[in-house]
């Protein structure tokens, strides 16, 4: 059984930082790329970023760009999202999900996701 297990939302101020992790389990971590999603009150489901199976290659929206890191250490099944200069917009639910390839897919498609946490940037 696939397991997406987050950690590390909280309320921070504006201009402040976060670092996400997701647990992974059930399935061979290292042979899929993952992305971070989120989902803004009111709002769809937005990809954030995407990173490939090896950790090699990644992409991000351009919401993020220049501000949020994605990672991931293939040998503890963890993804990572660290996060700088937060603005109130990206006060959201943050979800890892499992994509369904190897490689970065610019939208990603996913199949699995966690329970979220929730990320609140307010002052």
């Amino acid at each position: 059984e696939v397991q997406l297990v987050e950690s590390g939302g909280s309320l921070v101020q504006p201009g402040g930082s976060l670092r996400l992790s997701c647990a992974a389990s059930g399935f061979t971590f290292r042979n899929y790329a993952m992305t971070w999603v989120r989902q803004a009150p009111g709002k769809g489901l937005e990809w954030v970023s995407v990173i490939n199976s090896g950790g090699s290659s990644t992409s991000y929206a351009d919401s993020v760009k220049g501000r949020f890191t994605i990672s991931r250490d293939n040998a503890k099944n963890t993804l990572l999202l660290q996060m700088n200069s937060l603005e109130p917009e990206g006060t959201a639910v943050d979800y890892c999900a499992k994509t369904p390839k190897m490689i970065v897919v610019v939208p990603p498609e996913y199949e699995y996701w966690g329970q979220g946490t929730q990320v609140t940037v307010s002052s």
